[in-house]
């Protein structure tokens, strides 16, 4: 094997990323240690859910969880627009920094203060980086207008458009411009023409799509990926599963 590239993807998952992000983490480097080559993080930091941020910690002396999460400047945004498109609030910045001393260690809080991004996307990417979790990992972010315009055409996508103020992630069918309301609710909003630097993949098309770009030979998965991603569409990609991690959906908040 004369490169080997050693990928894995995730949306954002936390100001302080989630445990089976850390997980996938030490399994490349662990693979690297064995194999040689690149690390590469695939940052879809073009998905839109709001959920994907929160962040779960345990107060210091009681052990109580509580759930934080970016506050949004209006629901049109909290709901539709991409997590590069979702906009920092210092007001929110600052209020979640006095609350941080109850959860994690002073240098964790100095981290989170010092970070200073205009979008949740930048500010976790940031924050990992500034937790020492990144070192050496080339970053691919599906939401880079290059990234975009270098992938393969996929039959099944969102489109990036604007809409009331603000870029919202709508799905594309039948020359539709939708934006899901749950369940099977949709909400048509008007659109026009759109090239590839607009486009990012659905789940199912996901891996094709990031592939044809990073073109890795092995790829480190999550448990939930290793049922959805087609692996006809990658028969040279050797699948690995991440090791495995207790508290997998909570913060991760030590650092290397």
């Amino acid at each position: 094997m004369h490169h080997p590239i050693i990928c894995f993807g995730q949306q954002p998952c936390g100001f302080f990323p989630k445990r089976f992000l850390f997980a996938k983490i030490l399994t490349a480097r662990r693979l690297q240690k064995e194999i040689g080559g690149e690390i590469v993080f695939f940052f879809h930091d073009s998905d839109h859910d709001p959920r994907e941020t929160t962040t779960i910690l345990r107060e210091q002396h009681s052990n109580r969880e509580v759930a934080l999460n970016f506050q949004f400047e209006n629901r049109i945004q909290k709901q539709f627009s991409p997590l590069y498109a979702k906009r920092v609030l210092p007001e929110w910045q600052e209020k979640t920094a006095r609350q941080l001393p109850n959860y994690v260690r002073p240098a964790l809080v100095s981290h989170f203060r010092e970070t200073k991004c205009s979008n949740v996307a930048d500010f976790c990417l940031e924050m990992y980086r500034r937790m020492g979790l990144l070192e050496g990992v080339r970053v691919e972010r599906s939401s880079a207008p290059e990234f975009r315009a270098r992938a393969v055409a996929v039959s099944d996508y969102f489109v990036d458009v604007q809409y009331e103020g603000e870029i919202v992630r709508t799905r594309y069918r039948d020359g539709k411009f939708l934006l899901h309301k749950g369940g099977n609710r949709f909400l048509e909003i008007p659109g026009a023409e759109f090239g590839p630097e607009q486009i990012s993949p659905t789940r199912d098309t996901r891996f094709r799509w990031m592939q044809s770009v990073i073109r890795c030979t092995h790829y480190v998965a999550g448990a939930s990926e290793q049922q959805y991603i087609d692996k006809a569409d990658a028969p040279n990609v050797q699948f690995i599963n991440r090791d495995e991690i207790s508290d997998f959906n909570k913060a991760y908040t030590d650092e290397q």
